[in-house]
């Protein structure tokens, strides 16, 4: 069965960024961006995907991984 996991939590923690302090700096709900940290998001909305990807300079396949499980 192959997956969808976000690598947001990598990221962040590479970079020493909480979760609250994404949210803030890319105007986004908090709970979204913690979901998504904590890799238990079922939708990935564009528009936050879109903000992630500019905020950490990465792209989209960087930021989520499709994986076999």
């Amino acid at each position: 069965m192959n997956l969808i996991r976000s690598n947001l939590k990598p990221l962040a923690d590479a970079r020493g960024v909480s979760i609250r302090k994404i949210a803030q700096d890319i105007d986004y709900r908090f709970e979204s961006v913690r979901t998504m940290y904590n890799d238990e998001m079922e939708r990935y909305p564009r528009d936050l995907l879109a903000k992630l990807c500019v905020y950490f300079g990465v792209t989209v396949a960087e930021l989520l991984t499709l994986v076999d499980e």
